[in-house]
């Protein structure tokens, strides 16, 4: 399997900014990509400005692919998908994720999976999302806040990725301002430092294929996705 799996440092730091960003930067570079997130939660709540996840990478994907086709397992309360699937009476099966993403990623020449919340999230009782990520063998792009404790949150989640050989095309800080800080830029130069890897802004975008395209242009997408 070809692609990426986008993880957080947290929930709300824009993991699906980044996921969108990437594919239409990609589907601008002429490569076929569909998406997947295995469970999505909250749809109980408005979304505002932006559509639902799995909705607004639906429409950024050029492989024909349904929201429903990108998140098999959708839930209404805003919580952990191990307690929505409590709630609901549902049960996630991790095979039939596995075996959904499999089916998904044989649409496109890559696949971008979005996590939810951060690795250590459980998508079951006794299965995390840092799981989902390694049974893919996807390397793994972290979506960070560029401000006040990111340094933290980022170090962490690099060391949680790296504890079982998860490989990390980068971190990235989002969205990153026009006019950074010289906290940001202190931020941005640490996690680099100490946590080895690359450190990236994403600039702002829109809910629209152009601006994320736009967006998406600031990171190496084409090596990411490649073979």
């Amino acid at each position: 399997m070809r692609g990426v799996f986008v993880t957080g440092t947290d929930t709300e730091v824009g993991k699906t900014v980044l996921a969108a960003a990437i594919i239409a930067a990609a589907v601008d570079r002429g490569i076929s990509v569909a998406a997947f997130k295995p469970v999505v939660t909250g749809l109980d709540e408005g979304s505002g400005e932006w559509p639902p996840d799995h909705e607004l990478l639906a429409q950024t994907s050029n492989a024909g692919q349904t929201p429903d086709d990108v998140a098999p397992y959708r839930f209404g309360p805003a919580v952990s998908p191990h307690l929505a699937q409590l709630l609901s009476g549902d049960e996630i099966d991790p095979d039939e994720l596995l075996a959904r993403a499999e089916a998904e990623s044989e649409r496109a020449d890559a696949l971008v999976v979005e996590g939810v919340g951060g690795l250590l999230v459980p998508l079951t009782p006794d299965y995390l999302v840092r799981d989902f990520a390694g049974e893919l063998s996807l390397p793994v792009v972290i979506a960070a806040r560029p401000g006040l404790g990111t340094i933290n949150h980022s170090l962490l989640t690099v060391e949680a990725a790296r504890a079982v050989a998860l490989r990390i095309q980068a971190v990235v800080l989002t969205p990153w301002p026009d006019e950074p800080s010289q906290m940001e830029w202190s931020n941005l130069e640490t996690i680099e430092r100490f946590g080895e890897v690359p450190v990236i802004g994403l600039p702002h975008a829109d809910p629209d294929p152009h601006s994320l395209a736009a967006a998406g242009a600031a990171l190496p997408v084409s090596d990411w996705l490649s073979p």
